[in-house]
């Protein structure tokens, strides 16, 4: 009982938004909203919930009646209602920062859902908000999909498979997990948020966390003994990779310490499940002959099970992509097998050598990666051209507005799995054939 007590009184602590706000407030960032909030400010500040099946915390349990009322009210405004009613509330004028104002900004990209901008916050020390700004970005979506193609081309397409299979399973864990715990993000204020784009998302677990985890933990695992580098060099990238995207979770006023610990924890959890199976994984959808209709089946269940769980949301919308993406490598991945294209190198030729960096190695490199992005970049903007307009009209919508449409599961779910399929297939297939017409193979 009193292992449990303490446990419990330790998971509060991480769990409050005022150790959030005073991480940041050792990181220099001090938010504008107004220095004495209004009493349904406070109730929201000390972490009431918006949803149903929510925690609640011992210090919430005094609050007056009215706060059902609140809460109800606020049902109706999507994922992480409360944190972002909060962060509205909050708005107002500076007060009692009490230092000079060296740097005013408002968070770079608007919320997904509302198309909220944030309020604005001032930045003291500009080192620290490029640095967890840059460390953020390396748990985003759009940096694996160009990060995954550069690794493909460049260095190895057995990791870059297999680092796609884990990257989609994490992140349909997670965000599957998230719908179902419903946690709202951290009250604002006290916390400053330094982001926006996903503060009407749930929150727990970090789902950067997880994929800023299990992504460079799965690389030095994949690579170390099939690549010749320094045990202690890639462990203490690894582990860099890990600690920058987690910390930055925090300081971006996005996560609570709680559930980025959470995140990095689980995402462990599932690597020890996960990457056991991953040689026969990419095996079967290599060899096996009814690999390319379990693929697709496969795939396309989760997505329907992920966006079943709650109502749409730019993460969900996130899942399939990587999901989509999934699917696409994986039926490359076959065809190439088929075809006899892009052999793995044999358990004789390794490990392999690093390749002394020159010239002439980067300038390929780079040739590579600019035509390679700019084949999927067109073969993203026609699929998106094409089947956005044919989804809506197949399903009787209006096509002037796209951002509506695709907060439907039968437009975004769709939409999603044949472009980033197509794009997928393109980096496996395609691409790589093109390097071959401009002898860059």
């Amino acid at each position: 009982m009193a292992f449990g007590a303490m446990f419990i009184r330790l998971c509060n602590y991480l769990q409050d938004p005022c150790l959030v706000a005073a991480f940041q407030k050792v990181c220099g960032i001090k938010g504008t909203f107004s220095e004495k909030p209004t009493h349904s400010e406070n109730k929201l500040s000390s972490g009431a919930s918006a949803n149903d099946g929510e925690r609640e915390y011992p210090r919430q349990r005094n609050h007056s009646p009215d706060l059902d009322t609140k809460e109800n009210q606020s049902r109706d405004l999507g994922n992480g209602a409360a944190a972002l009613r909060s962060s509205e509330a909050g708005d107002g004028t500076q007060a009692g920062c009490g230092v000079v104002d060296p740097a005013r900004a408002k968070p770079l990209r608007k919320n997904s859902l509302t198309g909220d901008v944030g309020n604005e916050f001032i930045i003291n020390n500009k080192f620290l908000f490029y640095l967890f700004t840059f460390g953020t970005e390396l748990g985003n979506e759009m940096f694996f999909i160009v990060f995954f193609p550069f690794v493909f081309w460049n260095i190895d397409t057995l990791i870059s498979r297999r680092l796609i299979i884990v990257w989609a399973w994490n992140l349909f864990i997670g965000q599957s997990t998230k719908d179902l715990v419903r946690w709202s993000r951290p009250a604002s204020p006290p916390v400053v948020k330094v982001e926006v784009f996903y503060n009407s998302e749930y929150s727990m677990p970090s789902t950067h966390a997880m994929t800023g985890t299990a992504i460079p933990l799965s690389l030095f695992l994949l690579s170390y003994g099939r690549w010749e580098y320094s045990f202690s060099f890639g462990l203490c990238v690894a582990l860099s990779w890990s600690l920058l995207v987690c910390v930055s979770r925090v300081y971006m006023g996005m996560h609570s310490v709680l559930e980025v610990i959470t995140g990095f924890l689980y995402s462990l959890l599932i690597l020890a499940g996960l990457l056991p199976m991953l040689d026969a994984i990419d095996g079967f959808y290599a060899t096996h002959h009814s690999a390319p209709l379990a693929i697709v089946l496969s795939h396309v269940g989760m997505g329907l099970l992920a966006f079943s769980l709650d109502s749409w949301s730019t993460s969900r919308g996130d899942t399939a992509q990587a999901l989509g993406t999934g699917v696409g490598t994986a039926l490359g991945t076959h065809v190439n097998h088929r075809l006899g294209l892009l052999p793995d190198p044999p358990l004789s030729a390794l490990p392999l050598t690093v390749p002394a960096v020159g010239v002439g190695l980067v300038g390929r490199s780079l040739a590579r990666f600019v035509l390679g992005v700019a084949v999927l970049l067109v073969s993203r903007m026609v699929m998106k051209a094409v089947t956005i307009p044919a989804l809506c009209r197949a399903f009787g919508m209006p096509t002037g507005d796209v951002r509506r449409a695709r907060q439907h599961m039968r437009v975004e779910l769709p939409y999603r799995y044949i472009v980033y399929s197509v794009v997928g297939f393109c980096c496996v297939c395609v691409v790589p054939f093109v390097f071959g017409v401009f002898n860059l193979a």
